[in-house]
C-alpha cells in the first residue's frame, strides 16, 4: 500500500501536496535549473534581479514542466515589482520558520546535531574546492543549488538527498501559503529522484512535530549565537 506523503500534523497546518515525479533531464539542463533556482530562491537585491532576465533567456533550454514552473515565478515577480518582491520574500523566508532555507535544519533543528550537519556541508564543499562565503551557513539552499550547478553535481546531489526532507517540508510549507517561490522549489525537486517511502515517513515526523528543539546556542561561521536560534534561522544569509 502506497504511503501518502503529507497526511497529518500542526508544523505546517494544512499538509496537502503530493510528491513530484522526476522530469527526464540532461546534466546540463539540471545545472541551468539549479543555478536560476539558486538566483531566484535569494534575496532580490538589485544585483539578483538583474540575473532574472537571464534566467529568462534560458528557460527554452529546459524540460516543460521545469520551465512553467520557473517562468510562473518570473511572471510573478515582474507584476509586483521589486518593492513588494521584497516584502514577499522577508515575509515568507524571514518571518516564518516553516519556510526557512536552511536545509539541516529540518532534520536537526537547534540541537547540537546542526553543527555536525554544517560541517558536512562544509566538508564537501572543501572536497571539491568550493569557496563558500564566510557570511554564509553551507546549508543555504541557494548555495546547495550553486554548488550543484557550477561545483561537484555529485556530491552536491548526495548533499541534496541527504536533506530531502527538508526539501520537501519546505515544498508543503510554501504551497500551502500559496508563495509564489514553491515554482522555483518544485523545479529543484523535478530533478531529484522519486521520494522514497522512508523520507516520506519522516517528512510527516517533521510535519507532525516539527524540527528538533534543544537551544544550545550553535555558531556559525562568524554569526552571533543569538541568530541561531529557530526564530531567526530564516532571517540569515543575505
Amino acid at each position: 500500500m502506497s504511503v501518502p506523503l503529507y497526511g497529518r500534523g500542526s508544523f505546517l497546518g494544512r499538509p496537502r501536496q503530493s510528491p513530484l515525479a522526476p522530469v527526464p533531464h540532461t546534466a546540463r539542463q539540471r545545472a541551468l535549473t539549479h543555478m536560476a533556482a539558486s538566483i531566484l530562491l535569494d534575496y532580490p537585491t538589485t544585483e539578483n534581479l538583474a540575473k532574472y532576465q537571464v534566467v529568462a533567456g534560458a528557460l527554452d533550454e529546459l524540460p516543460g514542466p521545469i520551465a512553467s514552473r520557473l517562468r510562473g515565478f518570473l511572471d510573478h515577480a515582474e507584476q509586483v515589482g521589486p518593492d513588494q518582491l521584497s516584502q514577499e520574500y522577508v515575509t515568507t523566508f524571514d518571518l516564518k520558520r516553516k519556510c526557512t532555507l536552511y536545509l539541516s535544519y529540518f532534520l536537526t533543528g537547534d540541537t547540537r546535531k546542526r553543527g555536525m550537519a554544517l560541517v558536512g556541508f562544509v566538508e564537501a564543499y572543501r572536497a571539491a574546492g568550493f569557496e563558500l562565503d564566510a557570511n554564509e551557513l553551507p546549508d543555504y539552499l541557494p548555495v546547495v543549488l550553486e554548488f550543484s550547478a557550477v561545483g561537484d553535481a555529485e556530491l552536491a546531489g548526495v548533499l541534496l538527498s541527504s536533506n530531502r526532507e527538508g526539501l520537501e517540508v519546505l515544498r508543503e510549507a510554501l504551497g500551502s501559503m500559496g508563495s509564489p517561490w514553491v515554482q522555483v522549489v518544485e523545479a529543484v525537486t523535478c530533478t531529484l529522484p522519486h521520494v522514497s517511502s522512508a523520507v516520506r515517513e519522516r517528512v510527516l515526523d517533521i510535519i507532525s512535530g516539527g524540527p528538533p528543539i534543544e537551544m544550545v546556542g550553535l555558531a556559525g561561521r562568524g554569526r552571533p549565537q543569538a541568530e541561531m536560534t529557530s526564530a531567526s534561522v530564516g532571517g540569515e544569509g543575505r
